[in-house]
């Protein structure tokens, strides 16, 4: 079944698997290397963000994540089948990445949370963010949770959404939305990048000195 979803995917987008390596041992673990290339020039970097960007998301935040919650409680009332879809099958954003290249001027994937990754982008860019919350695209229910005092930071934290957070330039707004609109690729403006660093949350008028915080490698 894994080799069925890998190569289905792989197919997809005109990858190739060269190599591989096979060993026994009490965890199963699969790693991948992607390698590829792009036109001189073109490859989104994490390093290019300036005070007054714009910043994105695509697709919806924190849908992974409640995913995995669902899949850990055994005695959940209710399934969310877009969120375990979202954990099980997440979908590479290559096409919108493709239509990003020469107006995003920073981009990455949020894999570890958006707050951590995020925060690899500011720290390339040299730059610090105010997030809006309100403008963060979020599943009704987590909304719900965290407007109800629940843990609202939980969606800025959780990782596996694959969604891409890119910055732009204010005056290629009007172009990045008709792109992706075109792709049918879902789109956000969740905040915009400062000179000062730091990463900051603006919820209920307050703003908030966020740590960056999510999935840790190490």
């Amino acid at each position: 079944g894994f080799a069925a979803g890998f190569f289905a995917l792989a197919e997809r987008f005109g990858v190739d698997l060269v190599g591989g390596d096979t060993t026994r041992g009490p965890l199963t673990v699969i790693t991948v290397q992607a390698m590829g290339v792009v036109p001189e020039g073109t490859a989104l970097r994490r390093s290019g963000a300036r005070p007054g960007d714009d910043i994105y998301l695509t697709g919806t935040l924190g849908e992974a994540g409640l995913g995995l919650r669902l899949l850990r409680d055994k005695t959940a009332a209710a399934r969310d089948e877009a969120a375990l879809r979202h954990l099980l099958r997440p979908e590479p954003r290559v096409a919108a990445g493709l239509a990003l290249r020469g107006l995003a001027s920073a981009c990455i994937d949020v894999s570890d949370g958006l707050a951590a990754d995020l925060g690899h982008l500011l720290v390339a860019s040299g730059a610090g963010a105010c997030l809006d919350w309100d403008a963060l695209p979020l599943p009704s229910i987590l909304r719900q949770e965290a407007d109800s005092g629940g843990d609202w930071r939980f969606p800025l934290e959780c990782g596996d959404d694959y969604e891409l957070c890119f910055t732009a330039p204010q005056e290629n707004a009007a172009r990045i939305e008709a792109e992706l609109a075109a792709l049918d690729c879902p789109l956000s403006r969740i905040g915009r990048i400062e000179a000062a660093p730091g990463l900051h949350m603006l919820r209920r008028g307050i703003r908030i000195d966020m740590e960056p915080q999510g999935y840790r490698h190490f």
